[in-house]
């Protein structure tokens, strides 16, 4: 087994391509962006805007940019046209003693991938790189041509079967995603349990319809009320094409609803603390889309002052639904746990603050339905090819408001099937998981001999 570095294999010197000179002419572009597909671009001259090398097939390529997502890639030859490649790739041209693939699967291991995030410079996430000097001196054991190629048959039959796996993993998690927007469909359309109006008219009994469920909160408001100014008198939901709704229902705009719905405040940066502080900071990614906040991005904090002086607007508490009006992604809601006693929320979240005896369950169900989000969605505002909701939309938002035992027994079936989903999504994202760490495993395994020094 021959004792080799990378540098043996490295393009000491590439060529330079400046595609848009040639505007006519078809190229087979491997990019950045195409290697999750796998595919190159076959694009025109005229649509390439920045200098590119030029490479042949079996050529592997390395990407420089943000090495904690590896990313290696054997040039192939899909097309005729020439091929060419993003500054963005180290090359290693074909060789006599090296088979590419074998190459791009030593290139592609945990271990490497490791080695260049800690070699690399640069702020962080896309705008890290590696010099093509970083791997310059890393051994690689190199057996013969026969066994490179026997063991990257052995890796593709084994990866083979993790890709199949996963693909079936992947669509157990698109039909819990569909069967989750399938309940909140049906919950806030009142096809989950039965209707609060077949119950009363089975037992023959009256009950509180929607509407009178809407015009006693409408009266407990202004008791409620904790903006500064003047109380206002909410504008009622506009329904015009909307669907009807069960016996017993009404709309009701999210302002009718709630106390004064607003933003948060984003203190300056001194002030954020990442480790510690008296009062936690939630921002869009502390929310998710299933109610809960994220546990697995911590917030930020401030201090108490801060907390009292400066962050009065961005005051929640348990209860409080929040969802973020800047995406993407848009229309991510979580609730403010009792566990959380006070907490602030920056400028690209909402608060939504249900009026008793309201609480938080069905707006945030109804929030989290496809059908009401993509409505806000349409009417929100583009700003640089990015969708924003506004508070105004927000607050005349309708949803539609059963009798309120109806919400109780509704969030109850709710949360019983969505916490049997959350166990299965768990376990499918557990074997996920599994699946990555035996590719890694076999990847160990077939370059044991090939250990970083």
């Amino acid at each position: 087994m021959r004792q080799a570095q990378l540098g043996e294999f490295l393009a000491r010197k590439t060529r330079g391509i400046t595609p848009n000179k040639m505007p006519s002419e078809l190229f087979e572009l491997y990019s950045v962006p195409a290697f999750d597909r796998r595919v190159p671009e076959i694009v025109c001259g005229s649509e390439v805007g920045s200098n590119k090398q030029i490479v042949v097939p079996n050529t592997v390529l390395l990407c420089k940019i943000n090495p904690r997502i590896n990313r290696a890639w054997v040039v192939g030859s899909v097309t005729n046209h020439q091929k060419i490649a993003s500054t963005e790739w180290i090359t290693f041209p074909p060789h006599p003693d090296v088979e590419p693939k074998f190459l791009a699967n030593f290139l592609s291991q945990s271990k490497i991938r490791l080695y260049l995030a800690a070699n690399a410079s640069g702020v962080g996430g896309s705008l890290t790189r590696v010099k093509a000097s970083t791997v310059e001196h890393l051994p690689l054991s190199l057996p013969s041509l026969a066994e490179q190629r026997r063991i990257v048959a052995e890796i593709e039959k084994q990866f083979s079967r993790l890709d199949e796996a996963v693909a079936n993993l992947q669509r157990v998690k698109a039909n819990l995603k569909r069967y989750k927007a399938a309940v909140l469909k049906a919950a806030v359309e009142g096809r989950l349990v039965e209707t609060e109006a077949s119950l009363a008219h089975r037992e023959g009994r009256s009950y509180e319809t929607g509407e009178q469920l809407l015009q006693r909160i409408l009266q407990e408001r202004p008791k409620q009320w904790t903006a500064r100014g003047r109380y206002s008198e909410p504008p009622p939901a506009v329904c015009d094409g909307l669907p009807l709704l069960p016996e017993g229902w009404t709309w009701a705009s999210i302002d009718q609803i709630s106390d004064f719905v607003t933003k948060g405040t984003t203190p300056a940066a001194q002030k954020l603390f990442d480790d510690s502080g008296d009062v936690q900071f939630l921002k869009v990614y502390n929310l998710t889309f299933d109610g809960t906040l994220n546990h697995r991005h911590k917030p930020a904090f401030v201090s108490r002052e801060t907390h009292i002086e400066e962050l009065a607007r961005s005051k929640v508490r348990p209860g409080d639904v929040l969802i973020n009006i800047v995406g993407p992604p848009l229309g991510q809601v979580s609730v403010v746990p009792e566990l959380l006693a006070e907490a602030n929320i920056n400028q690209a979240i909402a608060r939504i603050r249900p009026i008793a005896p309201l609480g938080f369950q069905f707006i945030a169900m109804a929030l989290m339905c496809d059908d009401v989000m993509r409505w806000a969605i349409r009417r929100g505002k583009t700003t640089a090819g990015q969708a924003n909701l506004t508070l105004e939309l927000i607050r005349g938002l309708p949803i539609p408001l059963p009798p309120l035992g109806e919400q109780i027994r509704v969030a109850a079936e709710v949360d019983r099937r969505l916490s049997i989903l959350r166990g299965v999504e768990a376990e499918v994202d557990a074997n996920l998981q599994r699946a990555q760490r035996l590719r890694q495993s076999t990847m160990a395994k077939a370059f044991a001999p090939n250990v970083l020094v």
